[in-house]
Parts: C-alpha cells; sequence; structure tokens
C-alpha cells in the first residue's frame, strides 16, 4: 500500500502506519489507458451513448475551492493539478444550505437539499417520533418528539473503531495504527443494520413502535438505488456506520459499505479509551488512508476486504476527512513538531498553515493511487472522477474568529423564558456549530418571537462566558454572535407542518464559531461563503479537458451528473423531478 508502511504483529495481521513517501511513477500516473476497463454492465442503461461505466465520488470534506487553487498554483507537478487542467473544473459550485455533513452527500447523492430529503444535519430532532426506548404503542400519538442522531453515537461501542463488532487485533500495532483486520468489517445492509447499529439509540416510529434507521429517515432515493435497479454494483466509504443512509429508503442501494469509526479511539478501548482519529491530523490521513485502500480493493474486482472477488462497481467513492481536521485542530504535530493548523497570513492572503498543507498533500498522493489503480487495471479510460466536498469551513482568516460558548446562550434563553411566567425550556433541542438551529417546544408566535429577540439582545457574561480568539484568548466580544434570526420553515423552503424542519435558524457573524471549549478554530454547518463555496471537478470519460466553468453550479447537481455520465435516466431520481435539479453543464 503506498502512503503506507506495513509491519507484521504477533497476532499474524498487518498494521498500517502513515509514510508521506511520494508515489511512485508519478510522472506517468494520469496517463489514460488505451482500452476500456472489465466491469458489470447494466441492462437497463444506454450502454451505446454512456460515456462511462464507472463513476468514483471523492468528497474531500472541508476543502475550499480556494484551497483546490492554491495547491494547483503552488504544486503544477501534483496529481490534484492535473487532474484539473485535465477535466472540467467548476469554480463557482456551492453546497445546500444547511451545510452540514450529512445534507451535503445527501445532496450529492440525491440531487436535493433538505426541503425535499427531510435530512438537516446528523444531529437534529423531529416532533413525530419517539425517543429510542421510549414505551410505544402502536398508533401513539402522545409524548412525541425525540432527537434524531445520526452519527457514531450509533453504535454499539462508539470507542471502537469496529464500532463494537469485536474484531481482533485492531490495535495490536499501538496507538494510531489500525490492523487490516479492520477491512473484515461487514458490508451489507442488513448486518451493519443489526451488528455495528445498536438499534436501541435510534428514534421510534410511533405508528410501527419500529427503530427508524438513516436509511429509511431519508425521503428521496439515491444514485445507489437507480444504479442498482439497472443491475449494476454500487459501493461507498464513509465515517460512521450512520451513512448507511446512502442506501436510501429502500434499504438496499450500496452492496459494499466501509464504515470504520472515525470519532474513535486511537488505542484499545478495553484498555484505556484515548482521543480519537480527528485530534491529531497524522492519525486522521492514517484513518483516510484505510478508505482509500478499500477504494483500491473495489477497483481490483474485490469487494472492500481485498478479499472476495467482486464486479467493479459502476458507483464508488468514500469522504476524505484529513483537511476538515486540519483546518478545526489549533495545532497538530507533523514529524514530531507541534504545528499551527488553519490558515496563515502570507503577504496579505490567507494561505493553508502548516497542517493543513500537509493534509493537501496527503490528499493528493492518495487520489493520486485511486488513479494510479485505474491506469493499472486498464479502466481509466471507462472511468468519471467526480471530486468535491460535502461542505468548506469558516473562518479562513484566523483573525475574525470569536469562539463562543453556546450551551451558555440556550440555557440564558430557556431562563428568560421560564422567568417570564412560562413553563418549562422553551428550546426542545438545538444544534450549533457556526450557525444556530432551534427547535422549540412551544411554537407560537409570541414563543417565536421571544427567541428571536432574546437573541438579537443577549450579551455574554463579562467574564467567565467571553468570546475566544484563535489564541484561546478573551476578546472584547460580547454578542451571541448571531447576524440575524431567521425563520427555519421560510428559510428552508418547507411547511412550518413540517415534522423536522428547525423553528428558527440564527446566521451567526462571520468568525464565530460555537464550542464549549478552545479545540476548534473552524466550523461548518451555516450559510457563511466559506461554508459553502467548493470545488467540483470532473475528470476523465465524459469530461472536458481543461474547461472552466464559471457560472454557478450546486453540489447537488453531482446526482443527475453521475446517473447521466452512465447512461441512466436522472429522472429516476425523486429530488431532480421534485426541484428540477438539472446535471453539471459542459460536459460530453
Amino acid at each position: 500500500m503506498d502512503g503506507m508502511v506495513v509491519s507484521s504483529t504477533r497476532k499474524g495481521r498487518s498494521v498500517m502506519r502513515r509514510s508521506l513517501g511520494a508515489l511512485g511513477a508519478t510522472a506517468a500516473l494520469l496517463a489514460v489507458a488505451a482500452g476500456g476497463g472489465t466491469a458489470s454492465a447494466g441492462p437497463a442503461r444506454d450502454a451505446e451513448h454512456a460515456p462511462a461505466r464507472h463513476v468514483i465520488l471523492i468528497s474531500v470534506d472541508g476543502l475550499h475551492d480556494s484551497d483546490l487553487n492554491w495547491w494547483t498554483r503552488d504544486h503544477p507537478a501534483s496529481n490534484l493539478a492535473r487532474i484539473v487542467r485535465g477535466g472540467t473544473h467548476y469554480r463557482n459550485a456551492s453546497t445546500p444550505i444547511i451545510s452540514d455533513s450529512f445534507p451535503g452527500l445527501v445532496g450529492q447523492i440525491t440531487g436535493g437539499d433538505p426541503r425535499t430529503t427531510g435530512v438537516y444535519y446528523d444531529d437534529s430532532w423531529n416532533r413525530a417520533l419517539l425517543p429510542g426506548g421510549a414505551p410505544c404503542t402502536p398508533g401513539q400519538t402522545t409524548g412525541l418528539g425525540a432527537e434524531v442522531f445520526y452519527h457514531e453515537g450509533l453504535a454499539f461501542n462508539m470507542n471502537s473503531i469496529d464500532s463494537g463488532l469485536g474484531i481482533a487485533g485492531l490495535y495490536a500495532g499501538g496507538a494510531g495504527t489500525i490492523s487490516s483486520g479492520i477491512f473484515s468489517l461487514p458490508g451489507d445492509a442488513a448486518t451493519i443494520d443489526r451488528k455495528i447499529i445498536n438499534a436501541a439509540n435510534l428514534p421510534l416510529d410511533p405508528a410501527t413502535c419500529n427503530p427508524v434507521y438513516p436509511h429509511a429517515y431519508l425521503r428521496v432515493n439515491t444514485v445507489f438505488e437507480v444504479a442498482h435497479a439497472a443491475g449494476l454494483r454500487t459501493a461507498w466509504s464513509d465515517k460512521h456506520a450512520a451513512y448507511e443512509v446512502v442506501n436510501g429508503p429502500s434499504g438496499t442501494g450500496v452492496d459494499d459499505l466501509f464504515a470504520p469509526e472515525i470519532n474513535s479511539s486511537t488505542t484499545d478501548p478495553a484498555v484505556s479509551v484515548s482521543a480519537d482519529w480527528t485530534k491529531n491530523n497524522r492519525n486522521t490521513q492514517t484513518y483516510d488512508a484505510v478508505k482509500v485502500q478499500a477504494v483500491v480493493n473495489e477497483i481490483d474486482g474485490f469487494d472492500h476486504t481485498g478479499v472476495t472477488r467482486a464486479a467493479v462497481p459502476a458507483i464508488l467513492g468514500m469522504n476524505f476527512q484529513s483537511v476538515s481536521t486540519a483546518q478545526k485542530l489549533p495545532r497538530s504535530p507533523i514529524d514530531g513538531v507541534t504545528q499551527p493548523g488553519g490558515y496563515q497570513l502570507v503577504n496579505g492572503r490567507w494561505i493553508p498553515g502548516p497542517v493543513l498543507t500537509d493534509a493537501l498533500s496527503f490528499v493528493d498522493q492518495q487520489v493520486g493511487r485511486i488513479v494510479a489503480e485505474l491506469n493499472a487495471r486498464h479502466l481509466m479510460a471507462s472511468t468519471t472522477l467526480v471530486i468535491s466536498a460535502k461542505h468548506g469551513q469558516s473562518p479562513i482568516d484566523a483573525s475574525s474568529l470569536k469562539r463562543i460558548n453556546d450551551g451558555a446562550i440556550i440555557d440564558a434563553l430557556n431562563a428568560a423564558w421560564v422567568a417570564a411566567g412560562n413553563a418549562g425550556d422553551l428550546v426542545a433541542f438545538s444544534v450549533d456549530d457556526d450557525a444556530m438551529l432551534l427547535w422549540l417546544n412551544d411554537r407560537s408566535t409570541k414563543a417565536v418571537t421571544f427567541a428571536r429577540t432574546f437573541l438579537m439582545g443577549f450579551n455574554l457574561d463579562a467574564s467567565a462566558k467571553k468570546a475566544t480568539d484563535y489564541a484561546g484568548n478573551a476578546i472584547g466580544f460580547t454578542s451571541s454572535g448571531l447576524a440575524r434570526v431567521q425563520d427555519g420553515p421560510s428559510l428552508i423552503g418547507v411547511s412550518a407542518s413540517d415534522s423536522r424542519v428547525p423553528d428558527l435558524v440564527g446566521v451567526v457573524q462571520h468568525g464565530v464559531v460555537y464550542t464549549g471549549g478552545k479545540a476548534k478554530i473552524s466550523e461548518h454547518g451555516g450559510s457563511d461563503a466559506q461554508d459553502r463555496h467548493v470545488p467540483i471537478v470532473v475528470f476523465g470519460a465524459g469530461a472536458e479537458r481543461g474547461e472552466v466553468v464559471r457560472r454557478h453550479v450546486a453540489t447537488t447537481q453531482i446526482a443527475p451528473t453521475i446517473l447521466t455520465l452512465l447512461g441512466l435516466d436522472p429522472n429516476a431520481l425523486q429530488a431532480v423531478r421534485l426541484q428540477g435539479t438539472r446535471a453539471l453543464p459542459g460536459l460530453g
């Protein structure tokens, strides 16, 4: 495996450790093979006119278009630079509002934003469901209202990278290493839902009292389901088992899902629980490289295990977390020396700092591994790469950073509501990263007005609750950090009767990040341009070489583009029909 050092352990498993060595034969990396690939052919697609037999979707979470431009300009011989020069680069692409990872990916694979998908965040509130474990009688109409979290908290054991499945020897190589045993994670939806996701942690449908799995929460179908219905094989790799949402409402869209838990301990949790894979960027790179190997295995004609033979998927791909982690961490070690995370000001421009540059270098090498494997298997001529991001991150300009304890604000709002003579908390649930999404227990006009007025007039305590800057120092900033508070249903474009929509969405002042500590220097989820302005690059079969498209496009357009490239009908996607989402312009 390029990018890793493999050493044997006494238990007989391989242990992978991150290495920044350059890929061999870089000069020949992007040479397009003369022959086509061997892959599954779908009886329902228009193979005669389809430019691609395989589409690989890659999300570099956190990547801004400005990051990609900086990298390719300063590293013209890099893999990403060659891909950009050899493909179609959409310079003005935006993610949906709200810009969280979950709706970000869902948009790319459905063609829809939250108004049609019903997915607002990976942690949200639903007024029509019951909490997991609550007493339930089928048809129940009382006691409704539940937190819906589709993240690491669903696992049987979120501290273990196998989510508690019990794979032996995973930590045999020591802290920050991952045994190759991780590839024995199951990839079929039924086993993941039964052995990886703890149903007791899922909300309940009061009509049936059955747990609501992520795929069943999604209101529209996915590209994986359309391809699967056409007889094509599909695969995906992501950071939590909760990303089984990609299966779509049918629950069967993805044949091979590989989802090691990123927020697990980097040491054996049976001994002691340590920080997770996101707290040190080199550890994040080790984690991401495992998912790259799963993709390489699939390109080689196996499932993600690298053991079981399978057709090369028509749709496959993964997300990278390394860039996102590097943007968020105030500092992280590189080769034993602690370096600053995020961006640095050089000659009047904010450019990636040492940790983020290191992460971009890693992603560049790993994308190169994927392309090199396609060439080695003579699949490049029949494959299209789509590179984008689920979300960006804000702020880039660290001088504008204001870190605020959002918990103090919500507590104060609830206390003020009770002090005004009302019973119980006003806020049923909130999720606050660099936006503030509020679901209220009282949805009356009086209550909504009270919340909006309080939030816009709130001042942080001048001592204990003060905002902090990049260095963690208290700064002279005492407001709630909100620029405005908007009506949630109106902003999203849905009826207030929708059981999932937040009542209020607080739009932050640029640079505000809600965090109870000093652990993050950037975030996503809001409507800031830096949260939403991401690249889309299409390279390979069907892409125009060296094309730059400056007209505005949306990442939701990736979904109909994938189906069009494969010769499938994009109108088979429900969100495409509902929202009129068009394929990306300028492709062959």
